[in-house]
C-alpha cells in the first residue's frame, strides 16, 4: 500500500507541476521574500492528496477529510488569485469546527469549544506564517508526524499518519534543496497545520495531558515572540515580514535555508523525544512543565538577541 501511495503521490505532484507551469502558478519574489527566483507555488497540495488516499482506503474520517479539503481549496484559490480575509476566515472556522466535531469536543463543557477553536485558528495562522524558507514546513511537519506515530494512542490512525508522512517525503525531494523546485504555498501549509492541529487536540483529549503541546515548542516560541516584537514596533502583524528568527538567520546572516530548517526540525525532534520519555515514565508535573517552558523561552530570547545584535553590527 505504501509503495502504491508513494507512486501515486509522485505522479500527482509531477502532474501538478505541469499544470502550475502552464497556468503560471508561481511565487514571485518581493522585498520580503527569502528567495530571489520564480518558484512553483502550491506543491503542498500533495499533503491533501495523501489525506484523500487515506479516506479512500478507510483510514481517515469524513469530517477530517472534508475539513482538509475545505481549507486546501480556499487556500489554493488564494495562491492563484488573492482572496479577501472574510472568505478565508469563514472557511477556516467551518473546517476547524469540523475538526472539533471529529475529536468529540462536544462531549466536554461547551465553554471549551470557543477556547479550543481560537487556539486552533491561531495555530493554523502561526504555521502558515512560519512557511518562509526551503524545507522548514516539510521538515517540521515530518518531526510532528513521527512524534504522533510514536504515541500508542494513535495506533488506529497510524496508517493515515504514515501516508501524510510519505507525502512530506515526496514534496521534500523538490523542496529541501538550495534552490527549491516548489513551495508548499498556503494550500500546503494551511492544510498541514489543520492536520497537525487535529492530532494535537486528539492527543491531549485522549491522554488528558496538556504537556504534549510542547511538541510545537520551536514554532510556538518563534511565532509568539515575533508577534510580540512586531506589536511593540506597532507593525501590522497580518502583513508579510522578515522578523522571525529563522528569517534573520537565512536572510541577514546568509545561513543556508536547509541548514536553518534542519536545525529547527532537529531541535524540536530532540525536545519531543525527551518529552515522550518523561511522560512515559510519569515524571512530568506542572512545575517541571512550566520550568521547561520558561527555560525554552530564555534560551530562545538569548539566541534571538545575539542574532539580531550580530545583524545590526553587519549593517
Amino acid at each position: 500500500m505504501y509503495l502504491i501511495a508513494t507512486l501515486l503521490l509522485i505522479a500527482s505532484l509531477l502532474l501538478y507541476f505541469k499544470i502550475a507551469d502552464r497556468y503560471n502558478i508561481i511565487d514571485k519574489p518581493n522585498e520580503r521574500s527569502s528567495h530571489q527566483s520564480l518558484i512553483i507555488r502550491g506543491g503542498g497540495i500533495v499533503f491533501t492528496i495523501a489525506v484523500l488516499l487515506a479516506f479512500i482506503w478507510g483510514y481517515a474520517s469524513w469530517p477530517l477529510t472534508l475539513a482538509i479539503l475545505m481549507v486546501a481549496t480556499v487556500s489554493f484559490v488564494d495562491d492563484i488569485r488573492p482572496l479577501s480575509q472574510l472568505p478565508r476566515f469563514a472557511v477556516h472556522v467551518l473546517a476547524s469546527l469540523l475538526v472539533l466535531y471529529e475529536v468529540g469536543l462536544g462531549q466536554y463543557a461547551l465553554w471549551w469549544i470557543p477556547i479550543v477553536l481560537f487556539l486552533l485558528l491561531g495555530w493554523v495562522n502561526i504555521f502558515n506564517f512560519m512557511d518562509g524558507i526551503n524545507g522548514i514546513t516539510v521538515l517540521y511537519s515530518l518531526v510532528a508526524i513521527i512524534s504522533f506515530i510514536a504515541l500508542p494512542v494513535h495506533e488506529e490512525e497510524r496508517e493515515m499518519l504514515v501516508l501524510v508522512g510519505i507525502s512530506c517525503a515526496v514534496f521534500g525531494f523538490f523542496n529541501i534543496r538550495r534552490k527549491a523546485k516548489a513551495f508548499a504555498g498556503d494550500v500546503g501549509s494551511v492544510a498541514m497545520a489543520l492536520f497537525l492541529g487535529y492530532f494535537m487536540i486528539k492527543t491531549i483529549l485522549l491522554t488528558q495531558n496538556p504537556f504534549y503541546l510542547l511538541f510545537f515548542t520551536v514554532y510556538g516560541l518563534d511565532a509568539c515572540f515575533t508577534i510580540f516584537y512586531r506589536l511593540a514596533r506597532k507593525e501590522n502583524i497580518f502583513q508579510p515580514h522578515r522578523s522571525h528568527l529563522y528569517q534573520y538567520l537565512a536572510n541577514e546572516l546568509k545561513v543556508p535555508h536547509v541548514a536553518v530548517s534542519l536545525s529547527y526540525a532537529l531541535v524540536q525532534l530532540g525536545l519531543n523525544l525527551v518529552l515522550i520519555y518523561w511522560i512515559d515514565r510519569g515524571e512530568v508535573n506542572y512545575i517541571q512543565g512550566i520550568s521547561f517552558v520558561v527555560l525554552s523561552c530564555i534560551v530562545y530570547l538569548v539566541l534571538r538577541w545575539r542574532v539580531i545584535r550580530r545583524v545590526s553590527l553587519l549593517k
